[in-house]
């Protein structure tokens, strides 16, 4: 496998009337800081606690990841009730409402939150502006988790809008006093669309400092954007419930390039590859590595030989651990050579 510089890519020795079959896999892809993180917390966890720990919701949007997890002996339920009392409990990567959070103590929960930082940065948000006396409305996909927990933080006051109508639909207390945040794994275009009518239509609207779109969330995007129009088909590695992934396939086909999402190579169907040369592969922020190295292996079993890695970017975002996970791994005093 060869790595190529975007830059260097010439579309039309790419496109499909090069009777040369190849994949082109982009990078950045698959997981992000936020995923690594949590899932370090379960394994780290399982492996200080011992099983079963249990994990409210999915940690990660990937049914690998947590069919993985589960043989490991993590426990994944829909609420704290299911979880017993005392037990030890940990937050998925999506964040909870602070209604979840008083829940666990009324439980006596031994909690681990494996919220991601760049999720809480947006809770943090929605706390100071609703303090502050405005009105918020959240720009995401209601039936999403992070959704549900970022509206927690401030329920009376914020309003959640997913279409361009629901945005001139909004009424406030005060158009003067409105603030907007955005689900940290939107689509860079849907999310400006969203923004430019929140601002047409309260011209006085405040807004984070920083977008809320996440780092890997928009890499990814560029990444699919920057190829896609020298590839006839992108293939998508991630679960169908999973946001950012989703958005992959949506930027794909605004250009015009046909794309797939799959959950794995066995997903793949083979008239998709029917007149098709050029292959895109990537995979969404909570997709493993494993699961794009079995789509390019099957690629090439079908005859397509050539693979490119194309690097649109570089990488390199770390999180630390949570606290509660750090004191469990720490050494004593007495444990700590001198």
């Amino acid at each position: 496998m060869t790595t190529l510089a975007i830059d260097s890519i010439n579309p039309s020795e790419i496109t499909s009337s090069n009777p040369v079959k190849r994949v082109l896999l982009l990078k950045p892809r698959g997981f992000c800081a936020g995923v690594v993180r949590a899932i370090d917390i379960v394994q780290i966890a399982l492996d200080t606690f011992g099983a079963p720990i249990y994990v409210r919701k999915e940690i990660v949007h990937n049914s690998y990841v947590v069919t993985d997890l589960a043989k490991k002996g993590a426990i994944f339920v829909n609420e704290l009730d299911e979880v017993p009392e005392g037990a030890r409990v940990i937050y998925s990567a999506h964040g909870v409402s602070p209604a979840v959070r008083e829940r666990a103590k009324e439980r006596g929960l031994k909690v681990v939150d494996a919220t991601c930082p760049l999720v809480t940065k947006v809770h943090v948000e929605a706390i100071k502006f609703a303090k502050q006396g405005y009105s918020l409305v959240l720009v995401g996909h209601r039936d999403h988790e992070e959704v549900e927990g970022t509206q927690g933080e401030a329920p009376d006051v914020t309003q959640v809008v997913s279409t361009v109508e629901e945005v001139e639909a909004l009424v406030v207390p005060d158009e003067s006093k409105v603030a907007y945040l955005t689900q940290t794994t939107l689509s860079l275009d849907e999310a400006g669309i969203m923004i430019d009518a929140l601002k047409k239509r309260f011209p006085k609207i405040a807004g984070p400092h920083a977008q809320d779109i996440c780092y890997a969330t928009e890499n990814r995007q560029v990444a699919v954007k920057k190829v896609a129009h020298g590839a006839d088909l992108v293939l998508v590695v991630g679960s169908a419930n999973s946001s950012n992934s989703n958005r992959l396939v949506e930027v794909s086909k605004n250009l015009d390039t046909n794309s797939y999402l799959i959950d794995s190579a066995d997903a793949i169907q083979p008239e998709w590859l029917d007149g098709v040369n050029t292959v895109a592969v990537t995979a969404g922020a909570s997709a493993p590595e494993v699961l794009v190295k079995d789509v390019v292996d099957y690629l090439q079993s079908m005859g397509y030989g050539d693979v490119d890695e194309v690097e649109v970017m570089p990488e390199n975002v770390r999180f630390g651990l949570p606290p509660e996970i750090v004191r469990a791994i720490t050494p004593a005093p007495s444990e700590v050579r001198p």
